[in-house]
């Protein structure tokens, strides 16, 4: 019940967007920072794939690599239009996911409760 595939897909979807909103924060953090590369998050591809070929979704990991952004001349590649729309879009996408994660436990709520 709390094992299903949409279920595992939505927790795995959490903890990779948390990473990414993470990453987002310690970019913006050390955009001033001499010589720091930008960090991405993924998930997204390994998650479908995982679910399009039968594996479960819980063995997905989120990735973490470096940005391929170009550099300034103090070797920082973060780029704050970037970060921020990133931003914007990654906890657009993580109150989604967290609204159908309540949904789906609502449900078993009144299941539970007999309403």
């Amino acid at each position: 019940m709390f094992n299903d595939v949409s279920t595992s897909s939505l927790k795995v979807s959490v903890a990779g967007l948390a990473a990414r909103q993470t990453a987002i924060a310690d970019n913006i953090a050390n955009i001033e920072t001499p010589g720091y590369q930008a960090r991405k998050v993924k998930f997204e591809e390994a998650l479908s794939s995982a679910v399009e070929h039968g594996r479960s979704p819980q063995s997905v990991t989120p990735s973490v690599a470096r940005s391929l952004e170009p550099t300034r001349l103090n070797g920082n590649n973060v780029n704050l239009d970037e970060e921020t729309l990133s931003h914007i879009d990654t906890t657009m996408r993580y109150q989604l996911t967290i609204r159908a994660l309540d949904g789906k436990y609502g449900l078993i709520r009144d299941a539970i409760k007999g309403a």
